[in-house]
């Protein structure tokens, strides 16, 4: 039997299991929601196939995404990070983690739930779209806009709006399966 999909998913086992397990399901720990933010910056250039099949190899090098750990990464560490054919070896990209690590430890100490101040971008629950095709998908949104302000001045970077709404929509504050996607289908029946 034919299982329909949102377009962008490709035949790719890994993309597949992405798609239908994990991509437009709400995600509340912040640790998880940290991890998240920093592969979707990752992402910038390049196709989410690409982050996703590194991902692996980005928890085991960036100690499974622990801000504490990774707030104490030195130069040397960034050095090492660059040698590692298993992720994007982009200096700035590697750097933003660091940095991204930072905010928010920052945050944090301010006594802020990361997890509540991201989803307060949409009133603290997923927003359910109803989108026809893929084109009707907006790139960005007055949410993601606002929620990458708030980010690049509280000291996160690779946090532009585009990538604040791909993160909103892999971590189900936006559901933005297609009408004909089968997860949106199984969404609307929960309702």
């Amino acid at each position: 039997m034919q299982i329909n999909r949102c377009a962008w998913v490709s035949d790719d086992p890994l993309y597949q299991e992405y798609h239908d397990n994990v991509w437009g399901r709400p995600e509340y720990d912040s640790q998880q929601l940290f991890a998240k933010l920093c592969l979707d910056g990752q992402q910038a250039g390049l196709s989410w196939i690409t982050i996703l099949k590194k991902q692996q190899n980005y928890e085991r090098l960036f100690a499974n995404f622990d801000p504490r750990l990774i707030a104490e990464f030195d130069d040397a560490k960034v050095e090492e990070l660059m040698l590692d054919v298993g992720i994007v070896r982009n200096r700035l990209k590697v750097n933003s983690i660091i940095r991204n690590a930072k905010a928010y430890l920052a945050i944090e100490r301010q006594g802020i739930n990361f997890s509540e101040f991201l989803w307060a971008f949409v009133g603290g629950a997923p927003k359910l779209n109803n989108f026809s095709s893929m084109a009707d998908v907006p790139s960005q949104t007055p949410e993601s806009e606002a929620m990458s302000k708030a980010l690049k001045k509280l000291g996160f970077n690779f946090v532009g709006p585009t990538i604040c709404y791909a993160f909103m929509q892999a971590v189900g504050m936006v559901n933005d399966h297609t009408q004909d996607c089968f997860c949106a289908i199984n969404s609307q029946s929960h309702r």
